[in-house]
């Protein structure tokens, strides 16, 4: 996978049908534990609430998780999760709390309403692309690095450190795609004294 689209920031949002207060709840997570210890917090906090609904999408193992905490059956989690499914989303969890108002709302009508709170849990957290990185580094002297590192950022990429000592090493974060013509061309800009070294991978946020 080269890419995949997540949370870009927990959330959370809230309105109010027919009386009953949903507050939808996300959050970016990576591990299963994660999604679980988000998910007891909103518990923890909203413990007098009348259902804590919850849904979430590992892309690690394909893991998918929901429950419906006393809503009828298929009213309540699932609608949750169809959010997320249908948002392209993985790595994220939501929760939505109900405080019931007194007004029964229907199977019809709970669909739409946990639908909603989670369509606005992700709203507010907004969606970022994660791109798959290659991590590199150069070693070069003093001379340069001038140049190196007005290129960086031409060639697409991004130092994330700089250290001075007696050469300079820069390590450089790139979109995978880019890594060779990266390579490439610090080669040839240098006339091949110096070259980019992989030492690592990883996801970024694309933009």
């Amino acid at each position: 996978m080269d890419e995949y689209q997540t949370l870009r920031t927990p959330a959370s949002e809230e309105f109010t049908e027919k009386r009953s207060r949903f507050i939808g709840f996300s959050q970016p997570v990576s591990t299963q534990e994660e999604a679980i210890a988000f998910i007891d917090g909103i518990k923890t906090k909203h413990r007098d609430a009348t259902h804590n609904v919850f849904a979430y999408l590992l892309r690690k193992g394909q893991m998918e998780r929901y429950s419906d905490d006393g809503e009828p059956q298929g009213t309540a989690g699932i609608p949750v999760l169809d959010v997320l499914r249908k948002r392209g989303v993985v790595d994220c969890a939501v929760v939505v709390t109900r405080y019931f108002g007194g007004v029964l709302l229907g199977a019809g009508g709970l669909v739409r309403a946990y639908s909603h709170a989670a369509a606005l849990a992700l709203d507010a957290a907004g969606i970022v692309t994660m791109a798959h990185c290659t991590i590199l580094e150069v070693s070069c002297d003093y001379s340069f690095y001038g140049k190196l590192a007005v290129c960086i950022p031409e060639w697409g990429g991004i130092a994330e450190d700089t250290q001075f000592g007696g050469e300079v090493i820069v390590r450089v974060r790139i979109r995978s795609e880019l890594a060779a013509i990266f390579c490439e061309k610090l080669t040839d800009t240098s006339n091949g004294r110096f070259q980019a070294v992989r030492i690592g991978e990883c996801f970024a946020a694309a933009d």
